[in-house]
């Protein structure tokens, strides 16, 4: 028998319901929104006008940056226009095609990650083989793996929603459409799905967080073996990355691991995957990266010279 489903659109709450609030968030995150497409353009620009573009951390770097824009650009458009609406109504379809984009960007990005932590683990334990080991022929093999991957769940979560039935209530109280939320919503009984839910989604971001904890332990225990010296210079290159994943995964894990019910802080939690680490990670990947910070000054400063001088 086929589900009931009397929904054609969902009223998404908002972070809140207080004007002034609202007003506030729209500037807030206006702001936060205009500084992840500077910073990660700046990132991607500069990797790609530079030889960092050969290396395959910078390659990856690039596509993080890229996947950071993308993922950040299916929810925060939304959430500044609907700080200045009274009430942000979201047609159906719309609503599952925002599920499914962010949850390919989002699981698109927990793959890089992933991949940028082996590529430290076999840069730092297995240094002679790493030309070989990260060919350029297999870092595309593996950023086309994460996308098949982020794909292949994405359409799996999509598609355990999809089948719900929504008979009553359209209210989200979230400021996107997720997963969770809508099976609050839905008007059966979600125990099962839920399960699947948290199969998909959280066993992929957990599976990846001990993947990734197991690589930077093996890297300890490497550099351990090597002169003091060289000591800093490792731990400086993954610093950074522990930084990213720690701001990114923590609040991934607590909403997506755990078994399904909506709590009030899953909004604020939500902020930190969707704005605050992509707003964050180009800062992170500067200010602690000399090569970085060379090719930055590289590229926007003394091109501007070189032309001026031909100019001249």
């Amino acid at each position: 028998m086929e589900n009931p489903n009397n929904v054609t659109e969902f009223i998404l709450l908002g972070l809140s319901q207080d004007k002034k609030i609202k007003n506030l968030c729209f500037l807030l995150f206006l702001f936060c929104y205009i500084a992840i497409w500077m910073g990660n353009l700046l990132i991607m620009i500069s990797i790609t006008c530079s030889q960092l573009k050969d290396q395959p951390m910078y390659f990856f770097l690039n596509y993080l940056a890229f996947s950071d824009l993308c993922y950040t650009s299916t929810v925060t458009p939304k959430l500044v226009t609907e700080s200045l609406a009274e009430s942000d109504i979201i047609s159906y379809t719309s609503c599952m095609a925002q599920l499914f984009a962010m949850h390919f960007f989002r699981g698109t990005k927990v793959s890089i990650l992933t991949v940028m932590a082996y590529d430290h683990c076999v840069a730092i334990c297995k240094p002679l083989h790493y030309t070989v080991i990260m060919s350029r022929q297999r870092c595309y093999a593996m950023v086309s793996a994460c996308c098949a991957g982020a794909f292949l769940c994405s359409f799996v979560q999509c598609l355990l929603t999809i089948n719900l039935p929504f008979c009553g209530p359209n209210e989200i109280n979230h400021y996107f459409c997720d997963v969770y939320p809508l099976l609050k919503l839905a008007c059966m009984d979600t125990y099962r799905v839920g399960i699947l839910v948290v199969a998909n989604t959280g066993m992929m971001g957990l599976v990846a967080f001990v993947v990734m904890i197991l690589s930077y332990i093996l890297i300890l225990y490497t550099i351990k073996a090597h002169p003091a010296e060289s000591h800093s210079k490792a731990l400086s290159t993954c610093c950074s990355h522990i930084m990213v994943v720690v701001l990114f995964f923590v609040p991934v894990l607590f909403i997506y691991t755990r078994p399904v019910e909506t709590l009030p802080e899953d909004k604020v939690f939500a902020l930190f995957y969707t704005i605050i680490a992509p707003m964050f990670n180009p800062l992170i990947y500067t200010l602690r990266n000399t090569e970085m910070k060379n090719a930055l000054r590289k590229v926007w400063c003394q091109k501007p010279f070189l032309i001026g001088r031909q100019i001249i």
